[in-house]
C-alpha cells in the first residue's frame, strides 16, 4: 500500500527515470554476465509501450490524448516485438553482428566503456526520451484533442505501415536467399533492391525515426509550444540511426561490391525516385 502511495505521489517523469535507471543496470549486469551485448535491444519494443502507459496511468486514463498515445505505442511495440523475435533476437546468441564489428575496431577494453555509458545506459534512457512527449500531454492532461492530434496520430500510423511493409519484404527476401544458399545454389541477389527498398536503401530505419517525430507532435497539439524540450528524444534517435545506419551500410559496402552501385543510385533514408 505504501509503494502505492509513494507511485502515485511521485512524479512521473521521475518515476520513469527511475525505472530506466534500472533497466541499464540490469542489461549491464546481463551483458558482463552472457558476454552479449543485445540486452537493450530485447527490451527496444517493450519499454517505451510501458513509459506510455505509465503516462497515461497517472492520468487515470481519463485523458484521450494521453490514450490514444498509449494507443500508438502499443501497436508500435506488438509488431517491432513481433519481428525481432522472428529475427531470432530472443534467443540466446541473438546479438547485432554490428557489435562485434566494432569490438574489433576498438578493442575489449574500450567496448567496455562503451558498454557502461552508451550499449546500456544512454539506450534505455533514450528509449525513455522518445516517450517523454506523453510526460508534456500529461502536464497539460484535460486539453481537449484537435486537428493536429489526429493529423499526427494518421502519420504515425502510416509510418507503421510503412515500416511493416519494409520488414516483411526484407523478411522475405532473406528468407528465400539464405533457404538457396541452404541448397547450394547462389542468390541472384545478394541484398534487397526492389519494393520499398527501390525508393529508400532503409526504408524501414526512415519510418521509424519519422514515427518518434510525429510522435513529438502530439506535445505540440497539447500545447507546450512548437520547439520543446521533449523534442530531444527524437532528435537524439536520429543522430543514433546516423550512426548505425553508416555502420551498417559499410559493412554491407565490405561484403558486397556492388552495393556502391546501389548507393549512387538509391536513396539513402528518405524515399525518393531512383537515379
Amino acid at each position: 500500500m505504501r509503494l502505492l502511495e509513494l507511485y502515485q505521489s511521485t512524479d512521473p517523469l521521475v518515476t520513469a527515470l527511475w525505472v530506466a535507471g534500472g533497466f541499464a543496470l540490469l542489461c549491464w549486469i546481463l551483458s558482463l554476465i552472457t558476454k552479449e551485448y543485445s540486452w537493450v535491444d530485447r527490451l527496444w519494443s517493450i519499454t517505451p509501450p510501458l513509459f506510455a502507459v505509465h503516462f497515461a496511468a497517472y492520468a487515470g486514463f481519463d485523458d484521450a490524448r494521453l490514450n490514444l498515445m498509449a494507443a500508438l505505442t502499443l501497436l508500435w511495440g506488438v509488431r517491432l516485438t513481433y519481428n525481432f523475435a522472428r529475427k531470432g533476437g530472443y534467443k540466446p546468441g541473438g546479438e547485432d553482428y554490428r557489435w562485434e564489428e566494432i569490438q574489433g575496431k576498438i578493442g575489449q577494453a574500450w567496448f567496455q566503456v562503451l558498454n557502461a555509458t552508451f550499449l546500456a545506459p544512454f539506450q534505455n534512457y533514450l528509449l525513455l526520451l522518445i516517450v517523454v512527449p506523453s510526460y508534456a500531454a500529461y502536464r497539460a492532461a484535460g486539453v481537449p484533442l484537435n486537428g493536429l492530434d489526429y493529423a499526427a496520430a494518421a502519420a504515425f500510423i502510416l509510418f507503421l505501415i510503412g515500416e511493416t511493409v519494409a520488414d516483411e519484404q526484407q523478411w522475405r527476401f532473406q528468407t528465400a536467399k539464405y533457404a538457396a544458399i541452404a541448397r547450394g545454389e547462389r542468390p541472384e541477389q545478394p541484398f534487397l533492391t526492389e519494393g520499398l527498398f527501390r525508393y529508400s536503401r532503409h526504408p524501414n530505419f526512415f519510418c521509424e525515426q519519422a514515427m518518434w517525430w510525429t510522435y513529438y507532435v502530439f506535445s505540440i497539439a497539447a500545447g507546450a509550444g512548437r520547439l520543446n524540450w521533449t523534442i530531444i528524444g527524437a532528435v537524439l534517435l536520429t543522430l543514433l540511426f546516423q550512426g548505425s545506419t553508416w555502420l551498417t551500410e559499410k559493412i554491407s559496402l565490405r561484403k558486397y561490391p556492388d552495393y556502391a552501385a546501389y548507393q549512387r543510385t538509391t536513396s539513402r533514408l528518405m524515399p525518393w525516385f531512383p537515379r
